[in-house]
């Protein structure tokens, strides 16, 4: 997790796009429950993984996570049009 942060702190042009991601996939009522951080759920990520991966224990690589960023912003941009 400590790579990935890393990975999207490099790109400043991705840190709204990030923080918009992590309130549209964060569990409601996050900071009722640990670690009280707006993190998605366990549900969802190993979704994510199995769909990416073909492996839901899969660690997800920070390169795949600033590539999905980078294409949630594109998304953004376009749909604003």
């Amino acid at each position: 997790m400590i790579r990935t942060l890393l990975a999207v702190v490099r790109r400043p042009d991705l840190w709204s796009t990030a923080v918009r991601q992590a309130r549209r996939t964060s569990v409601p009522g996050w900071w009722k429950r640990r670690p009280f951080l707006p993190v998605p759920s366990g549900e969802y990520l190993r979704f994510r993984l199995l769909t990416q991966y073909g492996d839901a224990e899969h660690a997800w690589e920070p390169d795949d996570v600033v590539r999905y960023l980078d294409w949630c912003k594109s998304w953004e941009t376009a749909s604003a049009r």
